[in-house]
């Protein structure tokens, strides 16, 4: 007797996708924290249909992973997301190395100060200090993510990834439909040419208008591009003096936190 088994063609794509959306959905929600957001404005950032998206937090949110606030009904990530983030932060965390490096930053030049890390093809903003100057840009925030090449922190990193990799990633993503001609591929070969030649990064008001930060890359112990520091504030505290003092002081922690990393 034979048993003959059908290979199901549907379950991998299928699946695959439902993991994708997933993911899209976990994203927009970390994008919103600490508020949270209601399922309308999720699904929009997650560019899937509402009730796909009310479907999957319900599904989301028995399990743990996203939390509902029953007065307001804005979600929010949930507590097997922090312990599984407990877990993980022992490879992956570095922000208690940085921090006095953000902190320092923030105080030498009264600037907001930031560690960024990057996950694949984009940076997320793991820590923030403000510095004295009363004046502040909130263009960056903790758990706000920008495409590789966008804003100071993304060219940065993107700036000393290998040309191979550059490439790759820009022709993965449509930056300038997305964030205007300032970020065609022409544009940004130009930047990170310059970020090499500099050693730190500049966004001269790119993002929003006014609104000017300036990024070094720190790296892993293999060599590769993996966090940024920045520094954000309003242009008349960006100007042509000023610059490479910020730069000086950028690469200065920068560099100091990634023989730290190398170190430990």
């Amino acid at each position: 007797m034979y048993i003959v088994h059908f290979m199901d063609t549907t379950a991998a794509p299928q699946g695959a996708q439902v993991v994708s959306k997933v993911t899209a959905i976990l994203r927009a929600v970390s994008t919103t924290m600490p508020q949270g957001a209601g399922t309308s404005g999720i699904a929009r950032a997650a560019g899937i249909a509402r009730p796909t998206a009310h479907r999957l937090l319900s599904a989301l949110s028995a399990e743990g992973f996203i939390d509902r606030d029953q007065r307001s009904g804005r979600w929010l990530l949930g507590p097997e997301l922090y312990l599984m983030g407990a877990v993980a932060a022992e490879r992956y965390d570095i922000t208690e190395f940085a921090r006095e490096h953000v902190t320092a930053l923030a105080q030498a030049t009264g600037e907001s100060a930031f560690l960024s890390a990057r996950r694949g093809a984009e940076t997320i903003c793991l820590l923030r200090r403000d510095g004295s100057f009363p004046i502040r840009s909130f263009v960056l925030h903790e758990g706000k993510r920008f495409p590789l090449g966008v804003a100071s922190a993304g060219l940065a990193i993107l700036a000393f990834l290998p040309d191979d990799e550059i490439r790759r990633t820009l022709s993965q993503n449509d930056l300038e439909a997305a964030h205007g001609p300032e970020h065609s591929a022409t544009a940004l070969w130009e930047r990170v040419a310059e970020t090499r030649r500099a050693g730190y990064a500049v966004n001269p008001g790119l993002i929003v208008e006014g609104s000017w930060g300036m990024g070094a890359a720190v790296f892993d112990p293999s060599g590769q591009p993996a966090w940024a520091l920045s520094l954000t504030g309003i242009e008349s505290r960006f100007s042509p003096e000023r610059r490479p003092e910020l730069g000086r002081l950028l690469l200065e922690h920068a560099h100091r936190l990634t023989e730290k990393l190398a170190s430990r």
